[in-house]
């Protein structure tokens, strides 16, 4: 098996079936099965992944404090009504340092923040338009480029598994996926955090590199991330070396969660990875496509696939994502949806 991040073109995928589609199913397949992690180019809104376009998104970093603050969490601004979207500021103490902004389906179009009571549907803090004039409309637009190509890619696994294409269609519908911007500063070497044990820092090819985003595998089904040019971003290949995940322009590097890895019977492949300090600030634009709050998670009709009680994507979702740094004190705020038979 490969040990290094593919690229596939994936044109094909938003055509009808053609040899050239199975040949793109077939090499997103193996590397979902092998390393876990790919990168994908050729497909609908890949205009955005040029320093131009993605610049209209990141000008959110370069809004003064007082506009910042209005965006902010509960957590950290207790004033605030929104727990699970809005602005994450910089946790100088934490391993992953960095800030930014959780943004979900509403930025697309509002009227998909459905009235609930349920904090993973509400709605995001966004800065108005005086503030960043056109910010809204792109990220809008990206966004819904981002679910286009998760859409794309959830088909191709479902063909890759000998399933219906459309297997995975329903659980996506009204799906709560999250465009999240981060951008990672240098650290202040004056901070008073001791940065040179394990969890800090690591040897790189002979250097000593601090670590600002600490080892994961992400929780979910499929993460698109857009880089900014700038390394940083490390897969654990197969034999558990560490491999630069190349940032180059045009392309998305596409990454597996461990809920599609149980999914799919261990046929999909959730892989750890890191992020480790470049010389300069790095950004960073993830789009995690998931599916609708109630979307009940069964086992699907694969043969070897471990049996598992069934449960709902949104009890799943808040017990993974509150257990990081910049979701802490949350977790009770919300109770699962699905009790438990006793």
């Amino acid at each position: 098996m490969t040990q290094d991040i593919e690229t596939i073109g994936i044109a094909d995928l938003f055509a009808p079936p053609s040899p050239g589609r199975a040949r793109a199913d077939a090499r997103i397949m193996a590397a979902a099965s092998g390393i876990g992690f790919m990168a994908v180019r050729d497909f609908p809104g890949d205009t955005w992944l040029t320093p131009e376009r993605r610049a209209q998104l990141l000008r959110i970093f370069a809004l003064p404090d007082t506009e910042k603050q209005k965006l902010l969490r509960w957590n950290f601004d207790r004033t605030r009504k929104n727990v699970y979207r809005g602005w994450f500021p910089l946790q100088p103490t934490a391993v992953s340092y960095k800030e930014g902004i959780d943004m979900g389906p509403d930025i697309a179009a509002a009227a998909r923040a459905l009235p609930s009571d349920d904090p993973l549907c509400e709605p995001t803090p966004l800065p108005t338009e005086d503030a960043l004039p056109g910010w809204r409309a792109a990220a809008a637009n990206y966004y819904r480029a981002m679910e286009t190509v998760g859409n794309a890619l959830m088909r191709s696994i479902g063909r890759g598994l000998g399933l219906p294409e459309t297997t995975f269609d329903p659980y996506f519908e009204h799906g709560i996926s999250t465009l999240r911007l981060i951008r990672y500063p240098l650290r202040d070497a004056n901070a008073g955090i001791d940065i040179s044990g394990p969890d800090f820092s690591v040897l790189h090819k002979g250097e000593t590199r601090t670590i600002i985003g600490r080892e994961h595998a992400d929780s979910g089904f499929v993460t698109l991330l857009a880089q900014d040019g700038v390394e940083g971003l490390q897969a654990k290949n197969l034999v558990g070396e560490w491999i630069d995940v190349p940032p180059a322009d045009g392309t998305l590097a596409v990454n597996f969660g461990q809920l599609l890895e149980r999914w799919t019977g261990g046929r999909v492949r959730a892989t750890q990875h890191r992020v480790i300090a470049p010389k300069t600030v790095r950004f960073s634009i993830p789009f995690f496509y998931e599916p609708r709050v109630d979307a009940e998670i069964a086992p699907p009709p694969l043969s070897g696939a471990e049996p598992f009680e069934p449960f709902f994507y949104g009890d799943y979702l808040w017990e993974a994502a509150t257990t990081f740094v910049e979701m802490s004190g949350i977790k009770h705020l919300r109770q699962p949806r699905r009790v438990k038979a006793s």
